[in-house]
């Protein structure tokens, strides 16, 4: 499984119960880098997603715990420690801002569990600047 995770530069994914994930060309890059792999996802999470990109979509509430090897899953709001020992890599939107935030990313990908093999900055609509970065373990 590979976990899809919008954060700041404090590794706040969300505040108060509103996402910081938010921005067309990032729901765009999701889906290319998860054609053909699968994306899973909660409901929370499919609502930003337009009604004609779900046919590509697998929804459940415990998509962490039934995604299997090479699947990707876009994660808003919970925890990703409890399955780490399931972690093939990690997909990071960075945003280059810090926002207010009560909801944080409870892992770093650091060396020498991770390894980052692609990192690239494109534009998106809510951002000048977004930063892609993906990981291996």
């Amino acid at each position: 499984m590979i976990p899809i995770v919008c954060v700041d530069d404090g590794w706040g994914m969300a505040f108060h119960g509103r996402r910081q994930s938010m921005d067309r060309a990032v729901r765009a890059s999701i889906l290319a880098e998860a054609a053909g792999a699968g994306l899973w996802m909660n409901g929370y999470s499919i609502r930003q997603f337009d009604p004609a990109e779900t046919g590509a979509i697998t929804l459940a509430e415990d998509f962490l715990d039934r995604a299997g090897e090479g699947a990707y899953c876009f994660v808003e709001d919970r925890p990703l420690l409890p399955w780490l020992d399931r972690m093939e890599g990690l997909v990071l939107y960075r945003w280059n801002r810090r926002y207010p935030a009560d909801v944080f990313l409870d892992l770093r990908p650091e060396p020498p569990a991770w390894r980052l093999v692609c990192r690239e900055d494109f534009a998106g609509r809510s951002h000048p600047r977004i930063t892609k970065e993906v990981y291996r373990r």
